[in-house]
């Protein structure tokens, strides 16, 4: 008798909130879909690039938050929680997020060039990479690119924390032919002479 009840209560719920459970349901469908496409990339990429299985991890567990923070979103909005109160809260927050995320000036920022960087096909692990900056430069060998910066190793092996905005932002040049040192300013063909022929006495 009570399973007969409870069977009917779920009967109806159901048929109450037929749209917002196929909504979910679609929700839910779409979420599998993204990550069944998008984390496959995201390991062929890993894998092209040579970087290690720390990087593999770090981008699915981006991945997944920032989707996961999405479609949580909309699966409020499809089972009508009243956010009226918060939507002025709420669209200020999206919109400091979404100007943080690209803005050269954020921290967020370095997030959304970790992704780039991770499917840009330049920047793979052992590439020698010289970052320009007006006359200035830094160079060296790419260990590992994280979350938040990019690991360059130089000849003399020193390590070089790079911001990922300001490596996606400045010009760069991929295994030049010739080497300067880790860092400082560039210098003017004299010098290069000058330095050459001391190299060669």
């Amino acid at each position: 008798m009570n399973s007969t009840i409870v069977f009917e209560q779920l009967t109806s719920w159901i048929q109450q909130e037929a749209v917002a459970i196929f909504w979910t349901c679609f929700v839910f469908v779409c979420y599998g879909m993204l990550t069944r496409r998008l984390f496959p990339k995201i390991d062929q990429s890993v894998d092209d690039g040579g970087f290690k299985n720390d990087s593999l991890k770090k981008a699915y567990l981006t991945v997944r938050w920032l989707s996961g923070i999405v479609f949580s979103a909309v699966l409020l909005v499809v089972w009508g929680v009243d956010i009226s109160g918060m939507l002025l809260m709420s669209t200020s927050i999206l919109a400091v997020t979404g100007v943080a995320l690209f803005a050269n000036w954020s921290v967020l920022s370095n997030i959304t060039a970790y992704f780039v960087l991770l499917f840009h096909s330049a920047y793979r692990r052992g590439n020698f990479v010289r970052v320009l900056d007006g006359d200035n430069y830094i160079e060296g060998y790419i260990s590992d690119i994280g979350v938040f910066n990019t690991k360059f190793v130089t000849e003399d092996r020193e390590i070089i924390i790079y911001p990922n905005n300001l490596l996606l932002g400045r010009p760069t040049q991929i295994n030049p032919r010739n080497r300067f040192n880790s860092i400082g300013k560039i210098p003017k063909p004299e010098e290069k002479k000058m330095d050459e022929l001391n190299k060669e006495i």
